[in-house]
């Protein structure tokens, strides 16, 4: 396994300087990445219904189509799904990413070409190792094996010859082959779409297993390790994984997980990674230990555009280019890809903590805020608000949402939080007077609402018993995999559910 760290290693640093040219040279990156998308795109039916063989410009590709959601697009992907090619795309699809659908009663379903899954998902994900051995040059990371935190797939009962599944499941069904000796566990138990019977059979199967890295969503991680040391009599992963060094995390924001990491973790050699890997794409990752911000990959195949926040709900908005984003506005992000998404809105907000190279941060959903009042909270707000809370009353988080609760006669308006805890607060109302004023010491919208609580009085937080939100993901068909629990709503359909439940 040496021999094949140092080749795997290798191999995987060529890349770097390839990395280093997009950095030096992202407009021309993405110039290219443009001209490319349209020129092969122009005889779909997509690309003959907008004209795509006389544009040669980004104007004109503005002017002519419009800003897609998942919504808007579907009757394109649905004739995919139902076995039509070169609609939006000229080579044949045959895969979907579904993704999880927790926010809304549809689950999406994601088209994902051979293009996609070469120069965006195993590029992503190839990157992401070639720039951590890059930053570490001494890692053994090859030298034992990649335990990745998968979905499940199934035939799509609309057409036979094409399949879906979590984007996790997608990229493993289509590894190639020298990955499977690297990775675990065995493909059937990956992807099984039992995730209770899964994880436990991962557990088992791991236990001996000298796995040197993880990646999948904080969550069912850490409830994955947690099994492993039960089956294992031991407190500390490392001592049933002491070459474990590297995790790869993406999907929710890792720092109300991190300290429960590093207690179940107690290496110091153990280094955590972030990666923007979304159903649609891989987008940006980190490129030095022990930051927060992310690399916006732009040689993979999908051209970016951007929204202010402001501007989000227009029934047109202007976007913006590359080069007129400014460092710590919120954006919502618009792409066109390799797979035939044209113009597509994402649904998430991300920030630019640099443009020299461009760096960014996820900040939050378009649909996943709180704005009842004109507070205008972000689920970055939230994260770092119950982050202080949950530090200064010794409170370990495991998931949390909330919603408004509006006006009524006689009572004012206020915000509602539902929190399971892996570790209570020492004092709960002590752990909502600090939410509340880190909430509004992180945002002025809120700090206004809330002054002399004319607008907002006081939140109201409830601590949801051990297993609440596993219980409602499983009621919803969205247990484990890549699904996510929502975290902040602006109506109450969600917290609503969640109290009956608690009740």
């Amino acid at each position: 396994m040496k021999v094949l760290n140092s080749i795997i290693t290798w191999l995987f640093k060529q890349r770097i300087g390839q990395v280093e040219d997009m950095i030096k040279h992202p407009h021309v990156t993405q110039n290219k990445i443009f001209n490319q998308l349209i020129n092969t795109a122009k005889n779909t039916n997509f690309g003959k219904e907008f004209e795509y063989s006389s544009i040669k410009t980004l104007d004109s590709f503005k002017e002519r189509v419009p800003i897609y959601t998942y919504e808007t697009l579907f009757p394109y992907i649905e004739k995919i799904m139902q076995g039509e090619q070169n609609v939006l795309w000229p080579t044949e699809i045959k895969w979907f990413a579904k993704s999880s659908g927790t926010t809304s009663g549809r689950s999406k379903f994601i088209p994902v070409s051979k293009e996609a899954l070469d120069d965006c998902h195993f590029k992503g994900a190839k990157d992401t190792m070639a720039i951590y051995c890059h930053n570490n040059p001494d890692s053994k990371v090859f030298a034992g094996k990649s335990l990745i935190m998968g979905g499940s797939h199934q035939v799509n009962q609309l057409n036979d010859s094409s399949k879906y599944g979590d984007v996790s499941a997608v990229i493993m069904q289509n590894m190639p082959f020298w990955s499977q000796f690297i990775r675990t566990p065995e493909l059937k138990i990956a992807l099984l779409d039992e995730w209770e019977e899964k994880l436990e059979l991962m557990a088992v199967q791991t236990l001996s297993q000298n796995v040197t890295n993880m990646a999948g969503v904080p969550t069912w991680t850490l409830v994955l390790i947690k099994r492993l040391l039960e089956l294992s009599g031991k407190s500390d992963l490392s001592e049933i994984w002491p070459n474990l060094e590297l995790y790869v995390h993406g999907g929710v924001n890792f720092q109300p997980y991190k300290q429960q990491f590093q207690q179940l973790i107690s290496s110091p050699n153990m280094r955590y990674y972030q990666a923007y890997n979304a159903s649609e794409g891989i987008f940006g990752m980190q490129i030095e230990n022990h930051v927060d911000d992310m690399l916006l990959m732009l040689d993979y195949g999908v051209y970016y555009e951007f929204i202010p926040v402001t501007n989000a709900s227009d029934e047109r908005p202007q976007t913006l280019s590359l080069n007129e984003v400014e460092i710590g506005k919120p954006y919502a992000i618009v792409i066109s890809t390799n797979s035939g998404l044209w113009r597509y809105k994402v649904g998430d907000l991300i920030e630019f903590t640099s443009v020299n190279p461009y760096k960014i941060k996820v900040v939050g959903r378009t649909k996943s805020f709180m704005n009842a009042f004109g507070e205008e909270v972000i689920v970055d707000n939230a994260d770092m608000a119950i982050d202080m809370a949950c530090k200064r009353t010794n409170a370990i988080l495991k998931e949390y949402t909330a919603a408004p609760v509006y006006f009524s006669s006689g009572n004012q308006g206020t915000h509602e939080w539902i929190i399971e805890f892996a570790k209570q607060p020492t004092d709960i109302d002590e752990f909502t007077n600090i939410l509340d004023s880190s909430l509004q010491e992180i945002n002025s919208d809120y700090e206004a609402k809330r002054h002399k609580s004319i607008a907002l009085s006081i939140p109201t937080v409830h601590a949801a018993p051990k297993g609440t939100f596993s219980t409602w993901l499983k009621q919803k068909g969205k247990l484990g995999g890549q699904n996510k629990v929502p975290r902040l709503n602006n109506d109450r359909e969600m917290i609503d559910e969640v109290l009956a439940l608690m009740n």
